[in-house]
């Protein structure tokens, strides 16, 4: 139920437009058609009774018994040929029958007689004359003749139609009828948008739902991160560490990567993972944006952490962070830098550091599965979280390299953009080498209106709570700053001549609490 439910709020413009116009096509339809009267008169079957019980008897079941085969005989052409006369009709007697339905009352003696014409005098004359003519040919048939003298006048038939006066006017047309058409329009609009909107799901292979990723994949959803409009037209870090009460986007964002962080520690609370490749099936779907903002939440618990641009093809981290570009992990990896010369600390929170792609190579998958690549992870992860920044799985093989040296990846999945057979289709390219898959996040998910509910996300925060003893609104909380003692003493470092793995590693594990005395401008 829960499926249709988010079936039918995702496609409910479709399901109103379809039912709007299976109403626009009734009422279309109802000026095309012209208008029905339908006027009913009554005919009474009479049979004189006796003066006994018995004899009433017989004659009301008598009555009944031919109210039912005159209601036959009311329906034939001596009785249409006989109003044509009466109303002077320009029309042929078959014709007129088919205007015309007689009924006969159950257990009683009546015989209704229903006229239809094109206005409401026709159809009461019509009706009315009827029952006359009825009335008329009953008589000429139960006539007898004289069994003593066959030339002499037929004796009258004591049983007789009386019609029960006169047929009422209509006031308005039996048909069409306007509500029961606008009504059957509508529920035919309903259907069609109902199969609209069942159809369209089945061929949308989109992401649409939490459920959805995690029945077609068998991986578990591990994060799922709302929509941040600063993230649109360009590339930067908007987390900072530290919650902001002050925005509901930087508060949603806050949120989510916290929850990503701590489902990430809780997957082996004895042995967390601590080399993680972030990838996504294919690209644009927001794996680099992911992947630096989580590491920033991951290093303001004061956990030092690893940025590695693995995105030897189009890479990006460093813009991300707004630092310089050049030398970087292809440079270590060819021998030509040193850890040292290319790993940059992130100084807003130094307890992260990012290590930039370096040039682009002309064989990034043969750098990235090489054992000069496998020690360097091992020789980072000692200290640190590493996080890598790999490719899109699909296009290139690069991160299903990447993650069979490391303890997981993380696929990033795009709400509403990313095809379920393409996710599929990454995960099964992970599997086909044996590298582990931590869970799948999903990206952009929608925080308002019809689509939210069904990636179960409700991420509204509050500030304050009700203090109900006094009745009063409690002051909000100062948000701690985790990494505001590391960045006071960052200052202190000079970048000339920094040697930048020893002042992450001083950082991180200062020897002493004392901080250098030699001060300098901050800059990123």
């Amino acid at each position: 139920m829960r499926d249709y439910v988010r079936v039918f709020r995702q496609h409910w413009l479709g399901v109103v437009a379809l039912t709007l116009i299976g109403i626009l096509c009734s009422a279309g339809w109802l000026l095309f058609q012209q208008p029905v009267y339908s006027a009913t008169s009554v005919g009474y079957v009479s049979v004189p009774g006796g003066d006994n019980m018995g004899s009433a008897l017989a004659g009301d079941n008598l009555a009944k018994s031919k109210a039912t085969s005159y209601a036959s005989f009311a329906s034939s052409r001596p009785v249409a040929e006989s109003v044509i006369g009466a109303l002077k009709l320009d029309i042929a007697p078959d014709e007129l029958l088919t205007q015309v339905t007689v009924t006969a009352a159950k257990d009683t003696a009546q015989i209704k007689i229903e006229a239809s014409a094109d206005t409401a005098q026709q159809a009461q004359a019509l009706a009315n004359a009827w029952v006359v003519s009825l009335a008329e040919q009953v008589k000429i048939l139960e006539s007898a003749p004289n069994p003593a003298d066959p030339n002499a006048v037929p004796l009258d038939s004591i049983i007789k139609v009386v019609p029960l006066g006169d047929a009422p006017l209509p006031s308005a047309p039996s048909s069409p009828n306007k509500k029961m058409t606008l009504v059957i329009g509508a529920l035919a609009g309903l259907i069609a948008g109902v199969a609209y909107a069942l159809i369209r799901n089945h061929l949308d292979r989109r992401i649409r739902s939490v459920e959805m990723v995690e029945k077609a994949t068998g991986a578990s959803v591990v994060g799922t991160i709302p929509v941040d409009e600063r993230l649109r037209g360009s590339r930067h870090v908007v987390e900072s560490g530290v919650i902001d009460h002050s925005s509901t986007e930087g508060y949603a964002m806050s949120e989510a990567l916290r929850e990503l962080r701590t489902n990430l520690h809780y997957m082996n609370v004895d042995n967390p993972p601590r080399v993680i490749v972030i990838t996504s099936s294919v690209p644009g779907e927001g794996k680099s944006t992911i992947a630096a903002n989580l590491a920033v939440t991951i290093a303001a618990t004061g956990q030092r952490v690893i940025l590695i641009d693995g995105d030897l093809r189009r890479p990006v981290v460093a813009e991300f962070f707004g630092l310089a570009g050049g030398g970087g992990l292809t440079d270590i990896l060819s021998g030509q830098a040193t850890l040292n010369d290319v790993l940059q600390v992130y100084r807003p929170v130094p307890t992260l550091a990012v290590l930039g792609a370096g040039r682009i190579p002309p064989n990034p998958s043969e750098l990235l599965g090489s054992m000069a690549m496998k020690r360097l992870l091992e020789r980072l992860s000692e200290d640190a979280v590493v996080l890598i920044d790999a490719p899109p799985l699909l296009p290139v093989t690069d991160a299903a390299i990447l993650a069979r040296s490391t303890d997981g990846a993380l696929v990033v999945a795009g709400a509403g953009k990313t095809s379920i057979d393409e996710l599929v289709k990454a995960v099964a390219s992970l599997e086909k080498v044996s590298a582990p898959l931590l869970g799948a996040v999903l990206n952009r998910v929608p925080t308002t209106g019809s689509q939210a509910a069904g990636y179960g996300y409700y991420g509204k925060g509050y500030y304050y709570h009700q203090d109900a003893a006094k009745g009063k609104k409690a002051a909000r909380p100062k948000p701690a700053r985790p990494a505001r003692a590391a960045a006071e003493r960052v200052e202190s470092y000079t970048d000339e001549g920094l040697d930048r793995e020893a002042a992450f590693d001083e950082l991180l594990n200062p020897n002493t609490g004392e901080a250098p005395t030699r001060r300098v401008t901050r800059s990123r």
